[in-house]
């Protein structure tokens, strides 16, 4: 296996068992600031991919099938974040605050998603001339995902935040009163 596929699984070892420890309790969450990490997310990625497209030369431009596959990319990003999303459990505390606790199964997808990806490209880079796909556009597929993922599931834990705020429950949120 190359070195440049072997770092991101190395990365992945080191970093899921802390991130499982730092899950294990509830966090405060602020709901008038979660617009921020999307907000970053989408500009940046905005940026890299409009350098990636814009400002190369040699790119070509992209074909309806290109097209298909980003916004394919960034559907199952939004699905995932959606679900990703669903997954944390929501609760205010008596004095108010709301305190949110990531779910184990949360950051399962986000492990599979990127083992996934890393397969996938060992997969689709090679073989995409071939296949008829444009390289650049499989690319900016995963980045699409990640926007979708991230966005997803912030716009998903807001709505939810606001109908506990609001005294509302709903069968996925742990409402204490």
């Amino acid at each position: 296996m190359p070195t440049e596929q072997l770092i991101p699984l190395i990365v992945i070892a080191v970093v899921l068992p802390l991130v499982l420890l730092r899950n294990r309790r509830p966090r405060t969450l602020r709901p008038r600031w979660m617009w921020v990490v999307p907000t970053i997310v989408v500009v940046m990625i905005g940026f890299g991919l409009w350098g990636m497209t814009y400002t190369d030369p040699a790119h070509t431009p992209f074909r309806p099938l290109d097209w298909a596959i980003l916004a394919a990319g960034l559907i199952l990003g939004a699905a995932a974040g959606w679900w990703r999303g669903r997954m944390v459990v929501i609760h205010k505390d008596p004095d108010g605050t709301l305190k949110a606790q990531a779910s184990p199964l949360g950051l399962i997808l986000i492990v599979v998603l990127l083992l996934g990806r890393q397969g996938l490209r060992a997969l689709l880079e090679p073989h995409a001339a071939d296949w008829g796909l444009n390289v650049l556009a499989v690319q900016d597929a995963f980045m699409l995902l990640a926007v979708g993922l991230v966005v997803a599931q912030r716009i998903e834990m807001y709505i939810r935040a606001r109908r506990i705020l609001a005294g509302q429950t709903d069968d996925h949120v742990v409402a204490d009163a």
